[in-house]
């Protein structure tokens, strides 16, 4: 696949690769180490893709969510934030009293993101007591080569010391 240019009219239609499966592995771990080692055979790699197959979304639960967490987390992401919204003050200001508004911003910043996690949580309350991270993953991982030329890469893979 291609990378679009930035400046074309064009829209890029995702395409899904053809050519002839190489391997069938579970793990992506397993079809990157397949790669690698047909790059070690010197093998022309520039037309191989890596395509996930029956793909499933999982969600692992990391924890209960509580008044305390959410006015913890919001305190950090707004404290992060004015940091940043200092920073940009004393980058673009022209005096030198940026020892006091830093604090300042940043106490200010921790305030606003403690309010709006903490009223964020309470009109979800009892939807959503959990916190949680999604991730899409493959059951299976292909690896295609270009049509016509899988005796080459089987061949390649054959030779190449395996990892």
């Amino acid at each position: 696949m291609t990378t679009p240019n930035l400046f074309s009219r064009r829209k890029a239609q995702p395409d899904i690769p053809r050519g002839d499966v190489l391997l069938s592995v579970d793990t992506y771990a397993e079809a990157q180490n397949t790669v690698d080692r047909l790059a070690h055979a010197d093998y022309a790699i520039t037309d191989i893709a890596i395509v996930g197959r029956d793909l499933v979304t999982v969600e692992r639960v990391t924890g209960r969510l509580t008044y305390a967490r959410v006015a913890l987390r919001g305190v950090m992401n707004g404290a992060w934030f004015g940091l940043f919204m200092s920073l940009m003050f004393s980058v673009l200001s022209e005096t030198s009293s940026n020892t006091i508004v830093l604090p300042a911003v940043v106490a200010i910043g921790a305030g606003i993101g403690m309010l709006i996690s903490l009223a964020v949580y309470s009109l979800r309350r009892r939807r959503h007591d959990f916190s949680s991270v999604q991730k899409v993953l493959a059951t299976r991982y292909e690896v295609l080569v270009p049509a016509g030329t899988l005796t080459a890469a089987k061949n390649a893979l054959a030779e190449s010391p395996s990892a």
